[in-house]
């Protein structure tokens, strides 16, 4: 159960991460191409609180996995805070480093490459279990087949290699692997888009278990947004590297507000074919995050378009009550 009226457990505050493409020598020389600037996380607030899941969503290359994987600090941000417990993660020593990754883990979209293909299951989860402190052989094995048997595999799974297993047991050895660590936050990056639709209500029941036994807290990234409503307390939608709209899970679904969510849920299958009929197409240009538009980003393709103000001038988010906020000039 998330609790909203606390300190958050971790706080983002105007996070970018930019990446500098260069050129090949031949282009540079022949062609003279210059680097160019792919902005996939550029301004970021969020506040995720104790025990809660928030959802993030948007559509492919809109910055999520890059937003999740900075979080956790596999990538260093361009500029701007990320707050754990209220510490500046990017201002840790080496030792607090290691604390902090105890702490905090992350679970990958791909369960066929996340996974070392030439070390037995008891390798993989023997590795964040001797960071844990757990040197005693003995202890470790009986650690690892029980996180087996939490995650719905058999202790006997202990010896086998990962070609061994289907993708959704393999999804449970990437869990069990981020849960040797005893997490209080997990970043879960798509962590059943690539699995079958049966196994993938199998892996969100044990995820939300896992959340109530070991009071959790998660940041879950997905495009699929009949998961996200299932799964999430709270969902932020991002667009081209900023959340543009975060509201708890049933009054985003119920009274969405900025135009690219609309058009997101009006995406979702519909069984009645008269619900069907009003799906919004999205028309106009789509820009990369090497090429964002001055003013709203979302212009080029707004069926709600408001003016002068939409070329120029770049919303804020603004909190419409109750913690639904939206970056639109149509609520300004």
């Amino acid at each position: 159960m998330a609790n909203n009226s606390s300190s958050p457990l971790l706080r983002i505050e105007k996070l970018k991460k930019h990446f500098i493409n260069k050129p090949s020598l031949l282009g540079r020389a022949l062609l003279k191409q210059k680097d160019t600037v792919l902005k996939a996380v550029d301004g970021v607030d969020l506040d995720i609180f104790s025990g809660e899941t928030i959802g993030l969503v948007g559509e492919s290359g809109c910055g999520k996995t890059t937003l999740g994987r900075t979080v956790v600090k596999l990538y260093k941000p361009t500029s701007g805070k990320i707050y754990f417990k209220a510490v500046d993660i990017n201002e840790l020593t080496a030792e607090k480093t290691k604390e902090f990754r105890k702490s905090v883990q992350i679970i990958f979209q791909n369960p066929y490459s996340s996974l070392n293909p030439r070390k037995t299951v008891r390798d993989i989860l023997s590795a964040p279990l001797i960071l844990r402190g757990i040197n005693n052989e003995v202890e470790r094995e009986e650690i690892i087949k029980s996180l087996l048997e939490r995650v719905g595999l058999l202790a006997r799974h202990i010896n086998s290699y990962p070609h061994q297993f289907s993708g959704g047991q393999r999804q449970r050895i990437g869990i069990a692997r981020a849960l040797a660590l005893q997490p209080e936050f997990i970043v879960a990056d798509e962590p059943v888009s690539a699995l079958d639709v049966s196994v993938q209500a199998q892996i969100i029941n044990l995820l939300e278990e896992l959340q109530e036994e070991y009071n959790l807290t998660y940041l879950f990234i997905a495009h699929d947004l009949s998961v996200i409503h299932y799964v999430s307390n709270r969902v932020a939608v991002m667009y081209l590297g900023k959340i543009v709209e975060i509201s708890e899970t049933l009054e985003l679904f119920n009274n969405s507000l900025h135009p690219y969510t609309k058009a997101l849920l009006s995406a979702i299958p519909r069984v009645d074919r008269r619900k069907r009929q009003n799906r919004i197409i999205l028309e106009g240009i789509v820009p990369t995050p090497v090429n964002i538009p001055s003013g709203c980003r979302f212009k080029t393709r707004c069926f709600m378009k408001k003016g002068k103000i939409c070329d120029e001038t770049e919303p804020e988010l603004i909190d419409m009550g109750n913690g639904h906020k939206v970056a639109c000039h149509l609520y300004v």
